[in-house]
This record gives C-alpha cells, structure tokens and sequence, in this order.
C-alpha cells in the first residue's frame, strides 16, 4: 500500500536541499524593501507637504530633481566631501595597513588596538569628541571640519579592508619579480599594488558610503554647513519632498551599478 506522505517527500527534499538559498533570498528582500519604497513613493504626487501615503503617479520629481531650494546645493556638498574624505582616508588607511602587515615595531599592538576604537565607540562619542578638540584649537566650523572628521572616522575602514588583502598575499611573488631584477618601487607597482587593488578598492568604497551618509560626526562638527544627510533631516520636519526619494533612488541605483561592475570585472579576470 502506498504511503500517504510519498506525495510531500519530494517537495520536502526541495526544501531542504535550498533552505540556505531560500532564507538568504528572504532576508536579502528584507533589506532592500525600504529601497523598494524609495523608489515606488519617487514617482508620487502627494497632496501636501508629506510624502508619507501614495496620492497618485507622476514624473515631475524625476524630471526637475533639482526643484526644491538647497537640495541639489547640499548634495553637491556631500559628494565634494565624501570624495575627498575617502581619498585622504584610502591614502592614509593603505600606508598604515601595510606598515602593520609587513613591520614590527614597538608601538604596533598599540597601534592595532586604537585602529578599532573609531569603529567600536558610539559615533557620538567620537562626534563630540572631535567637536571639542576643534572648538579648543579655534578652528572654525564647516567644510575642513567635516572633512577632517570624515576622514578620522573612516580611516579604521581602510585599514581592516586593506590590512586583511596583504596579510593573505603571498610573499613569494615578490621574491619572484626581486629574483628577475625588479627594483623595489617596480615590484610595488607591478606586482604588491595590483594584488592589494580589491582591499583598497573596498575600503575605498566603503569610506565614501560612510562619508555621504553620515549624519551624527557631521551634525557635531558642521556649524552652518548643510549637508545632503542634515537637509533630509531637516526637510523631515516640515515635508519630505519627493525629489529626496528620488536622490535616494539614483544613489542606491549607481551602488548597485558599480558593484556588477565589479563582479563582471572579477569574472572577466578568473576567465582570464
């Protein structure tokens, strides 16, 4: 006689052997269901000042992103210091990785230990704390305040990124290009920095989704600077405008981009 459960076995088998791809799927969902909203309330003509409930479709928003006064102003601002923090951050974090890699020196687990205070402390401790040192110094809130605290904040991210790359390259291939007559700085360019590329190509991106979307470090330290990050903030109490959303929406749209960029870039080079 032929067992009531044969029929579920199958799909229970199914299940079991993707259970692992289906949660990853569910919760990859869950996290870019915001950015699904995002993108839905984009196209939105609210009635008045909140974007808050769907109203009706429009294309306005999209069409004149600029239209709300200061908006494309701050994210101007945002972008100049989210540039600019992560190439001072890249350039510092990749010098320090590479002397805590491959040097001993007296100072280094000290060194290693205070790496991870900026990412372990509460930004507002950290916020506060640079606050207080430029107000002592006298230096004058704004754009090098922001910037200084940006790069503070994101130079520990460069660091872990960069430092866990080299630690796992093989010493033997610069021994190689050293055996075949290369010079030390034709060794670094041709063979160190090509492999240490993807560590600071993540950190890098890393420090600039950091910089652009802090708020906290740049509320402590901005004085009268607006920033894309403050406008919405601010925007939020008296009315989000659409064209927020649609800025969002092009942000997360451009991360998207670069990282199948990347991918297809990695794939291309595992062919090769």
């Amino acid at each position: 006689m032929r067992s009531t459960a044969a029929p579920f076995q199958r799909p229970l088998r199914w299940l079991r052997a993707h259970l692992v791809t289906l949660a990853g799927l569910a919760t990859l969902g869950y996290l870019l269901l915001p950015n699904v909203i995002v993108l839905i309330y984009s196209f939105n003509k609210p009635n008045g000042r909140f974007n808050y409930s769907w109203q009706r479709f429009s294309t306005e928003a999209w069409t004149d992103p600029c239209g709300v006064a200061d908006l494309c102003g701050s994210l101007t601002l945002s972008l100049k210091i989210a540039f600019w923090a992560t190439v001072g951050a890249t350039a510092l974090g990749t010098m320090i990785a590479f002397a805590l890699a491959r040097y001993r020196f007296r100072a280094r687990p000290a060194v290693n230990s205070m790496i991870f205070l900026p990412m372990a402390m509460p930004e507002v401790v950290m916020a506060a704390s640079l606050a207080t040192l430029f107000l002592n110094m006298g230096i004058d809130f704004g754009f090098w305040t922001i910037l200084i605290a940006h790069i503070t904040f994101c130079v520990s991210f460069v660091v872990t990124a960069v430092k866990a790359r080299v630690l796992s390259m093989d010493p033997r291939l610069e021994q190689a290009a050293q055996d075949l007559y290369a010079t030390p700085v034709q060794t670094f360019l041709r063979v160190t920095l090509p492999i240490a590329a993807p560590g600071i190509a993540a950190g890098a991106l890393l420090s600039f989704a950091l910089s652009f979307d802090d708020f906290i470090i740049t509320n402590f330290n901005a004085g009268s600077t607006v920033t894309f990050p403050m406008f919405v903030w601010g925007s939020a109490q008296r009315g989000t405008p659409v064209q927020i959303n649609v800025i969002g929406t092009a942000m997360f749209a451009l991360a998207v981009l670069c990282v199948l960029v990347g991918q297809l870039a990695g794939n291309r080079r595992k062919r090769s």
